[in-house]
């Protein structure tokens, strides 16, 4: 199965007045920041949980029974928040290592919190197991269709708003961000995948040619922290030609940092990989290129900012 740019269209049009369409800022000449941790709950996860939930409603199988949602911390309240704002009960899974704050604002969301497990792939095992017991709806973190259609919303967003650019950095953790933007973008520019060397989903599935389990780690692990790459996700990088980047620890903190003390950006730690790969000497533009750096989630606790 695949996505389509006309299923990113229609993920558009069904999710506008319910999610930010959030600003582009040009910080230096050829550097363009699309400011995605603005979005509502401080990720862009929002986007695909909306239109997940909007087209299951449209299909007669949003129920009472609500949902039931796996995440290390956005996906979870993009979820909670959505189904908050449809009228409908959210049950979110989280390891038992999940940030404190985003725990805390799940729980402010009216979400039912169940922690389990100590990284993404147990919580979302108890999460399937949930609904087989049950009957409420899977949001899957970005491994479904309609998901990844409205993560890619983002990349249409960028074509109408940042004029014209040569290659896109996105942060990469499951997948369902960079198959979305891919996807829209097309081949208007290249499609660049970040990912921390400690947690490289994307990386591995390019070198062995089909998604594969591997380590989860890292500061970013939080955010990025998905065993293996979403099939969809896969085969988007195959038909438009995304490459991946690896950054380390070292690389990453200190780009969170100078994004904090040079654009007053408090952003999370996988947020930081596509300024790390800037940053670091990981990607090093052309004369002349400009470049978009997708800033994607402000879920982070500032006093670890230094």
């Amino acid at each position: 199965m695949t996505v389509r740019v006309d299923d990113v269209r229609a993920a558009a049009e069904r999710i506008a007045g319910r999610v930010r369409r959030t600003p582009v800022i040009e910080v230096a000449p050829g550097l363009v920041f699309k400011l995605e941790l603005l979005q509502h709950t401080g990720s862009f996860k929002p986007r695909g949980a909306f239109n997940r939930l909007l087209v299951a409603k449209e299909r007669g199988e949003l129920t009472g029974l609500g949902i039931v949602a796996a995440s290390g911390g956005n996906a979870g309240l993009a979820a909670a928040y959505a189904a908050r704002e449809l009228g409908v009960p959210a049950r979110i899974f989280v390891p038992v290592n999940a940030p404190a704050p985003k725990v805390a604002k799940l729980r402010t969301l009216d979400a039912e919190v169940v922690q389990v497990g100590n990284e993404y792939a147990e919580a979302y095992q108890a999460a399937v197991e949930a609904r087989d017991e049950g009957d409420a709806l899977l949001l899957h973190a970005y491994d479904q269709p309609e998901v990844v259609a409205g993560q890619g919303t983002i990349g249409l967003e960028l074509l109408e708003q940042a004029g014209s650019f040569d290659t896109v950095l996105v942060a990469v953790g499951g997948g369902g961000l960079i198959a979305g933007i891919a996807t829209a973008i097309g081949d208007n520019a290249q499609v660049i995948g970040v990912e921390p060397e400690l947690s490289a989903t994307l990386h591995r599935a390019l070198e062995a040619g089909e998604p594969v389990d591997g380590p989860v780690g890292g500061v970013a692990a939080d955010s990025l922290g998905a065993r293996r790459l979403g099939d969809l996700a896969f085969a988007a990088a195959q038909q438009n030609g995304v490459r991946s980047l690896l950054v380390d620890e070292e690389a990453i903190v200190a780009a969170r940092n100078e994004l904090w003390h040079e654009y007053h950006l408090a952003v999370e730690h996988g947020a930081a990989v596509t300024y790390a790969a800037l940053k670091s000497g990981a990607y090093r533009p052309a004369d002349g290129e400009r470049v978009v750096m997708v800033v994607c989630g402000a879920n982070t606790d500032p006093a670890t900012l230094t």
